[in-house]
């Protein structure tokens, strides 16, 4: 197995290109569990019709674990952005368009959305009480049952030649509320301090799903939270600025 062409570079991970595998190669200190619940979640989702990189295998490389899919031959639909800012409009339609098609999806055996985010707000340094009224609002949202991805951003779109998007990265894939997948990818737009991309993004996903804004926001200070527990003190002020807000308004 080739790895001298390293094509992406992650905290605790490495991505390499060999023929037409893609090599996800992992740190030797990195937990095992997550590791294979992440080739599980890609597995579980392949089956769902999406498109995405088929798994090919779970193997080990010189100690170190390995999640081995199908090379997608393509550009990232950020890297479209930036280049070709003047087709912004045409690629956030096609953007939410993909993420519209991923919640029509069901995957029963994924993790439910709401499980993992109250246990990543059980993960936070946040106050007693701030915890306890999180989870009072996770408990009062709807119950649903849509494919969520979780880190649903254009760097893990990947447009083909012919225009067919294909989607990488279920790490973080769950069953649950579309309108907190939203929320996470706005947060994901505004944390790249791209506040008016950001603002499109959200009013056309509203307008095209016909949800209410509003429904989207009140998700906000729950996903802020959630990302709070990586511990980035550059995100910290801003996901606090998320998390403190009772009631947002037009």
């Amino acid at each position: 197995m080739n790895l001298d062409k390293v094509i992406a570079t992650r905290k605790n991970k490495k991505v390499y290109l060999d023929g037409d595998n893609c090599i996800k190669l992992f740190d030797k200190d990195f937990s095992v569990a997550e590791i294979l619940n992440e080739a599980l979640n890609q597995a579980r989702v392949q089956e769902t019709g999406i498109n995405i990189p088929n798994i090919r295998a779970v193997t080990q490389i010189d100690g170190k674990w390995a999640i081995i899919s199908d090379y997608i031959e393509g550009t990232p639909l950020d890297k479209l952005f930036d280049e070709h800012p003047e087709k912004e409009d045409e690629y956030l339609e096609k953007f939410v368009d993909l993420q519209m098609e991923i919640h029509t999806k069901r995957c029963p055996l994924l993790t439910k959305l709401v499980d993992k985010m109250n246990r990543k707000i059980r993960e936070t340094d946040l106050e007693a009480t701030l915890r306890f009224d999180l989870h009072a609002r996770i408990e009062s949202m709807p119950r649903h049952k849509k494919l969520c991805h979780g880190d649903y951003n254009p760097s893990n779109v990947i447009v083909k030649s012919d225009g067919t998007m294909y989607v990488l990265d279920w790490s973080h894939a769950t069953q649950g509320n579309a309108s907190a997948d939203v929320a996470r990818t706005y947060l994901l737009f505004k944390l790249k301090k791209q506040d008016e991309r950001a603002e499109k993004y959200l009013d056309l996903f509203c307008k095209k799903s016909n949800t209410d804004k509003s429904y989207v926001q009140s998700w906000m200070p729950i996903v802020a939270a959630s990302q709070s527990v990586k511990h980035h003190e550059d995100e910290r002020d801003f996901l606090m600025s998320w998390v403190n807000v009772v009631q947002y308004t037009e």
